[in-house]
């Protein structure tokens, strides 16, 4: 079995995966600098007791991270558990991706997973979504090629920014809005930080459009913010929960 391991700036997504590639479970942890290796596997453990397997039946792991303050630790934590070090995607490691940046190091490893599971999935051009603490755009053409994209404050980030910097705004949950034009001040929000998203995108995926004349573009997103947002957009997006996971079985399965 497969452990695999995404450590984002809010959350730590941790899946395992079968022999045969299926996702046994998916969970999540709370990213917290200050926590020690120790703490990561009695965190990893627990998971493992409350999805109902064995942790000793992993034989392999591997980690994709946007946080490289807790790498370290989580590195040591897999190998503590596991008996051995986990792949960790970056340098070095085959993805199958022609990565056209100007300084290519600066991709990152979510971004990377995410464009490889797409490909699995996909014919390009392929716009990937990854709504998270940041919103990340990445653009994929023929020959496996990741054109680049774009980067946006995530839908949480601008919400919170508008309660702490607005003085009669309140701090609120994100929620679907129940219609377009709200009627009350947290009706207003809501409308506005998801109808606005929504429409951002569409005009972003438009424009994406204009690059590939005649070809039709697939779109796919995922992230904790995607199914809030994804179906008020316009243009057809699909909405899986699981792609990056999907793209570090990929990329083990690559480098075995």
């Amino acid at each position: 079995m497969l452990l695999a391991v995404d450590i984002g700036n809010s959350t730590i997504s941790t899946g395992l995966f079968g022999l045969d590639g299926e996702l046994c479970f998916l969970a999540s942890l709370d990213t917290d600098y200050r926590k020690t290796a120790d703490q990561i596997c009695v965190d990893l453990m627990n998971l493992f007791q409350l999805y109902h397997f064995r942790y000793e039946d992993v034989t392999d792991s591997i980690l994709c991270s946007v946080v490289p303050p807790l790498n370290f630790m989580m590195e040591k934590a897999l190998t503590r558990l596991l008996g051995k070090p986990p792949v960790v995607v970056g340098p070095g490691v085959k993805t199958g991706l022609n990565i056209r940046l100007t300084v290519q190091s600066q991709v990152g490893a979510d971004i990377v997973a995410d464009a490889v599971s797409a490909l699995e999935q996909f014919t390009a051009p392929i716009i990937t979504i990854d709504m998270g603490t940041a919103t990340t755009i990445g653009v994929i053409s023929e020959g496996r090629t990741y054109e680049g994209g774009l980067l946006l404050p995530g839908v949480n980030v601008s919400l919170e920014a508008l309660s702490r910097r607005a003085a009669q705004l309140p701090a609120i949950s994100l929620q679907a809005p129940k219609n377009l034009i709200g009627k009350s001040t947290e009706d207003c929000m809501r409308s506005g930080i998801v109808y606005g998203t929504a429409a951002m995108l569409d005009g972003i995926i438009d424009r994406i459009r204009g690059e590939f004349p005649g070809k039709e573009l697939h779109i796919v997103a995922t992230g904790g913010s995607a199914p809030f947002i994804v179906k008020f957009c316009r243009n057809k997006i699909l909405y899986d929960k699981t792609l990056l996971m999907k793209g570090l079985w990929a990329i083990y399965k690559r480098n075995q």
